[in-house]
Order: C-alpha cells, then structure tokens, then sequence
C-alpha cells in the first residue's frame, strides 16, 4: 500500500486544516509514493519507537505528538529532535503526526477520554467557526434530485445529527447562448426561459474541491451557475468536550474514578466545592486556555493536564480543575487510531508501540 492512500485517510479522519496554527501535524519525512510494509502507532516519536519500529519491520510510524514543531537548521544529533529525524531518513521510516486535527474533531481524543469517564451527550467546549461554507446552485426543476444527491455523496448538507439537508427555492431561469454553445435547453441566439430550482447548501470548507467536481458532473447545463458564500456558523470542530455522567457523583468519588480510569499516579485538583458532580467539561492535553469554557458551560469539574501553580487560582471555586498529566489524558489516543486504522485497512501490518513515552516519573 503506497503511503498517500494512509495520509489521504487519515486526513479525511482529520483534516490537516483543522490544526492549530502552531502545530505541525501531516507527513513529516517520507515520500507520498513509498510502499508501506507496516506501521506503528505511538503517542510520542522518540528513538526507541524508532528502533521498535525497524525490528518489527514498519516503515512508518504514526504518532499524536509530531517530533518537529519548529524548523531545523542543523543536524548534528544534538538533540533528540534531530537524533530521531536523522534515523527516520536513514533508514527509510515515514513520520506521520496527527495532532490537533485529532483533538479538534468530534470522534477524536476528547471523546475518547470522555467515553473512559463515562461521559454521555457530549458536545464540543469550544467550536471553530469560520469552517463552514454555503454552496448555492441553479439547476432545471427535472434535474433537481440529481444534482442534490451528488452533493449530498460528496459531504454535502450534514447539521449535527441531520444528513442530506438542503434549502430549495422554485423560479425560473433566463439565458441566451452565442453560436459557440451548445445548449441543453433552448436554441442558439435566443432567450430562453426555464424553470429552475436554486438549491442552497452547507458544506466543510475543506471538500469544497471534491464538491465543486461533483456539482459539474451532475449538472446538466454547459455553464453551472453556482455561488460560494462563507459562514462563520460554528462547526462540529473545536477543542476540548463537555457532557453528562449517567449519575451525580460525589466529587472524591469522582476523582478516584478519574484517578483510576486513565491510570493517573496523581490527580492535581483545586479545592472541593461540597457539591455534587454531574457535568464534566475535558480537554487531552493541554486545557488551561479553556478554563472560562469550561466554568461557562456549567461544567462541575474540568479535566485536562499542564495546569501551572497560578493558573489554579482562577477556578475560583466556580469549577473544580483535575489535572491528570500530559500522556495520562491522551494515552488512549493510540488505541483509538489502532481502532479507526484497522477498520479501513484490515490486512495492513498495524502495530502499538510497546514504549512506554512519558517522560515524568514519579516518586511515592
């Protein structure tokens, strides 16, 4: 299997236009043409999953985390940054890193943390607008299903839970072709008159090549009348989640289970607030730029990682902060990858790193 056809995929799981600014998710090393023989999935990029990767025979691994966030001017293996690219070239192993776009999307990280607490009915914390477009198309009242349904097959009209969702207007048309045309309806030289359908749309920005294809093909005019209007209506993108636990807990009730459910040897939390819990706002990683979100949102404890000392204060006691480390709060994204992997590509060779990539330890 050719690199690009896991790229491709892994890109329609996440598009790489969803990252944030600073990261740098996408193919790292590697050409989109080189054969795959296998792949290894890990959180972090480091030498040993480098070198697990050769003795399993993989040359490609797949981390959450990419090695490289800011460009390289030298390499001269002084950093374990340059250390692991200079491997990965030497011996042929393409780097893949699926970061933020993963985090961002709704079945991504956050939901899988989610689904480990038990978390029900969640929905983004903070949705991205700007993501979403309208497509607006004006075709003969005959073809109206067929052009609406090609739209629909290429990612068209899908709101929340609602899928093939479209506006429709009837009226008519006018046009008169030149004698270059050759027009579907009507003659050469004279104003035509037809009754039309305008079919209104909304789609991700990030098909709109794919939709714009399947719009041409399916219309049954020379010329294909159609609008793009962007929107800045929020999207099912965007970090962080917020849901419902099936029942109220009591708060160190909760923690334990939080403690338990990601394998936590330590849970950081800010004082207890004498309430019950029930609402759970979660960020992997991370979280403490979505703090306000999270208290906004009602939420009763706001899980995540990589809170500092003052940042603690501004829960204030509107909101309990659990921070469960780094890795403890995307170590599930491995799995989840190995999950969505297998399912397209069964006969692939798919591995899950064996090394263990936290780099703090801790000492009880």
């Amino acid at each position: 299997m050719k690199l690009q056809q896991i790229c491709s995929f892994l890109e329609t799981i996440a598009p790489l236009s969803y990252q944030e600014d600073y990261d740098n998710s996408g193919l790292i090393t590697g050409s989109p043409d080189m054969e795959v023989t296998g792949a290894l999935i890990s959180l972090d990029c480091l030498e040993p999953v480098l070198d697990e990767a050769i003795r399993l025979g993989c040359n490609l691994v797949i981390s959450h985390h990419p090695i490289v966030f800011k460009g390289l001017k030298k390499f001269n293996k002084r950093t374990y940054v340059e250390r692991v690219v200079m491997k990965a070239i030497k011996h042929d192993i393409a780097l893949y890193a699926i970061h933020t776009n993963f985090d961002n999307v709704l079945n991504g990280v956050n939901a899988r943390i989610c689904e480990k607490l038990g978390v029900k009915d969640f929905t983004i914390l903070s949705p991205k607008g700007g993501l979403l477009k309208k497509l607006v198309t004006f075709c003969p009242s005959a073809h109206a299903d067929i052009v609406r349904n090609a739209l629909f097959e290429a990612g068209a009209g899908s709101i929340g839970n609602y899928s093939e969702c479209s506006y429709n207007t009837e009226g008519f048309g006018t046009f008169k072709g030149t004698e270059n045309t050759n027009p579907f309806v009507g003659e050469k030289g004279v104003q035509h008159r037809e009754a039309e359908v305008r079919i209104e749309t909304i789609y991700p920005a990030v098909i709109e090549r794919q939709l714009i294809v399947a719009l041409l093909q399916a219309h049954p005019y020379e010329e294909v009348a159609y609008d793009l209007y962007p929107l800045t209506n929020s999207f099912e993108t965007g970090s962080g989640m917020v849901g419902y636990l099936s029942e109220e807990m009591d708060e160190l009730s909760f923690l334990q289970l939080l403690k338990e459910r990601l394998s936590a040897k330590v849970v950081r939390h800010t004082a207890l607030r004498g309430k019950k819990v029930r609402r759970v706002a979660v960020c992997g990683g991370s979280g403490s730029f979505l703090l306000q979100r999270a208290i906004a949102s009602g939420a009763d404890v706001f899980v995540t990682a990589d809170f500092k000392y003052h940042e603690f204060f501004d829960a204030d006691g509107k909101i309990i902060i659990s921070d469960v480390g780094h890795f403890e709060s995307e170590q599930f994204t491995q799995e989840l990858l190995f999950e969505i992997i297998t399912k397209k590509f069964p006969n692939f060779a798919l591995h899950l790193t064996s090394i263990h990539t936290n780099p703090i330890n801790y000492l009880i």
